[in-house]
C-alpha cells in the first residue's frame, strides 16, 4: 500500500507541478503559450527571414546606403561569372511554362506563388530578348489537368507580355498536368529549324502531376527530339522534375532548381537567359544561315501586314519576297526568311566572345592609368585619402558625420558617434557589433 500511496503521491505531485507552472504572470503564459505554438508549427530558426536585419539606417535617417551595398554586391556576383568562350546556340526556341495550379495561390513566396511568377515572368520575357534579339518564345499554362495556350511561338515580346498580364483577371485552380504540357512543347518545337536550340522551362509549384498517360514515354519522345528542359521549382523537389531534367540535358542536373525565397526564384529565371552549350557532334558543325536585313518604310495610307494580318503605316518589308511585317526580328511569313537587323545579330555575338571580368586595383595604382584603353575617355582625378575612406565606407553601407572639430570620431556599439572633446555626445548612425575607429 505504501509503495502503491507514493506512487499516487507521486501523480499528485506532477499534476501540482503542471497546477503551479501554470500559476504564473501573465507575461510568462503568453510567452509559454507561444514557445508551444512555435514547437507546434515546427518552426526552425532557420526558416524565419529577418530581412530587417539587413537594414542600416545612414546619418540621414534613410536606407540608401543599404540598399548601395546591396546593388554594389549583386554587380560583384554578375563580375564573378565564368567567363569561358563556349559554343552556344544563339539561336534558341524556348517554351516557357507556368504553373496556374491551386498549388500556386499559396503565400510562401509573397503576395502570392501565383503573382510573383506573373511578374518574374514578365521581367524574364524583357531579358530573353535583351540577351537573345534572334530567338523566339512561347508561353504554356497548367490548369484542371490541361495546356492552355498563353501566347504563341514569336519573336515580340510585347505579345508575350500582354498575355501574361491577361492571366492576373483569372484565379489558379485545378492540378496542373506535365505531360500535357510538354506534348502541347514538343508540338509547338517539333518543326523548328534545327540550326536554332529547342527548349523548355518550367516553372512548377506543385508536388504531383495529373497526367492521362506514361510521362516517361514523354520524357523519351524529349531526348529524341533534342529537346532541353529546365524547372525552377517552387514547393520541393520531385523525382519525376529530376529526371527529366538529368535525361534531356546530358545528365546535367544543374538546370533544375528549388527556390528558396523570391530574390532566388528571380536568380532561377533569369539564369536560362544565358544561351546553354552546346556539346553535340552534329550542332558543332559548320552550316550557313540565310537571313534578311530589311529597312523600315513609312506608307501614307495603313496596309495590312503579313504576320498579324492587321493594318498598320509602318513596317519592314521582306528582303526575299517584299511582304510587309510590322516588327523585328521575324520570320517572313510568306517566304520563311528571317528577318533581322544588324544590331540584333551584333547583340548575340556577346555570349560567345565574353569579356573577362574585371579586377580591382588598390587606390596606389590608380594613377598609373590616365585615359581607358578602349574608348580613351580620361579618367576623373584621383581623390584624397579622406575621400578614399569616405567612399570605402559608403560601399560597405556605412555612413557617418565628420565632425570638424574632432580629429578623431568613435563608432560604439550602441550606434552612436563619440568624440575626445564631446564624450557624451552621440548621434545615432547605425548598429555596429564592433568599434570602430574613423579618422578624418
Amino acid at each position: 500500500m505504501a509503495d502503491s500511496d507514493e506512487d499516487y503521491v507521486g501523480e499528485l505531485s506532477d499534476d501540482a507541478d503542471d497546477i503551479d507552472a501554470h500559476r504564473v504572470s501573465r507575461g510568462t503564459s503568453v510567452g509559454t503559450r507561444s514557445r508551444r505554438k512555435k514547437k507546434q508549427h515546427g518552426g526552425a530558426e532557420w526558416e524565419i527571414s529577418r530581412t530587417w536585419e539587413n537594414l542600416v539606417e545612414g546619418a540621414d535617417g534613410t536606407i540608401s546606403a543599404t540598399v548601395d551595398s546591396l546593388l554594389e554586391a549583386g554587380k560583384r556576383k554578375r563580375l564573378l561569372r565564368d567567363t569561358t568562350p563556349l559554343q552556344r546556340g544563339i539561336i534558341r526556341h524556348l517554351m516557357l511554362i507556368l504553373d496556374l495550379s491551386q498549388s500556386m495561390s499559396e503565400k510562401d513566396l509573397r503576395p502570392t506563388r501565383y503573382l510573383l511568377t506573373l511578374r518574374y515572368a514578365q521581367e524574364f520575357v524583357v531579358e530573353f530578348f535583351e540577351q537573345n534579339p534572334i530567338s523566339q518564345l512561347g508561353v504554356l499554362g497548367m490548369r484542371d489537368g490541361l495546356a492552355v495556350r498563353v501566347s504563341g511561338m514569336s519573336g515580340n515580346p510585347t505579345d508575350h507580355i500582354s498575355a501574361i498580364q491577361a492571366l492576373r483577371t483569372q484565379d489558379p485552380k485545378g492540378l496542373p498536368s506535365l505531360q500535357n504540357a510538354l506534348e502541347m512543347a514538343r508540338g509547338a518545337l517539333f518543326h523548328t529549324p534545327s540550326h536554332g536550340t529547342r527548349e523548355v522551362l518550367i516553372i512548377f509549384g506543385s508536388l504531383l502531376s495529373s497526367d492521362p498517360g506514361d510521362i516517361h514515354q514523354t520524357i523519351g519522345a524529349l531526348v529524341e527530339d533534342r529537346i532541353r528542359v529546365g524547372i525552377v521549382g517552387l514547393a520541393a523537389q520531385v523525382a519525376v522534375c529530376h529526371e527529366l531534367c538529368v535525361k534531356t540535358t546530358g545528365g546535367d542536373d544543374s538546370v533544375y532548381g528549388v527556390a528558396l525565397n523570391e530574390q532566388h526564384f528571380r536568380e532561377l529565371m533569369m539564369e536560362v537567359t544565358t544561351p546553354p552549350a552546346t556539346y553535340s557532334q552534329r550542332q558543332s558543325s559548320n552550316s550557313l544561315l540565310m537571313m534578311g536585313f530589311p529597312s523600315r518604310t513609312m506608307e501614307k495610307f495603313p496596309s495590312l501586314c503579313a504576320c498579324h494580318s492587321k493594318p498598320c503605316s509602318g513596317g519592314y518589308l521582306c528582303s526575299r519576297c517584299g511582304s510587309k511585317v510590322c516588327g523585328l526580328p521575324a520570320e517572313c511569313p510568306a517566304c520563311g526568311l528571317t528577318l533581322i537587323l544588324s544590331t540584333h545579330l551584333a547583340r548575340s555575338y556577346h555570349h560567345l566572345f565574353p569579356l573577362i571580368n574585371w579586377v580591382e586595383v588598390p587606390w596606389r595604382h590608380a594613377s598609373e592609368s590616365s585615359n581607358c584603353f578602349a574608348c580613351g575617355i580620361a579618367f576623373p582625378p584621383v581623390p584624397p585619402e579622406e575621400h578614399r575612406q569616405a567612399t570605402e565606407n559608403h560601399a560597405k553601407g556605412m555612413s557617418y558625420i565628420i565632425v570638424p572639430d574632432a580629429k578623431v570620431a568613435t563608432l560604439v556599439p550602441g550606434g552612436g558617434l563619440r568624440t575626445p572633446e564631446q564624450p557624451k555626445q552621440r548621434a545615432t548612425l547605425m548598429l555596429m557589433p564592433w568599434i570602430q575607429q574613423l579618422k578624418f
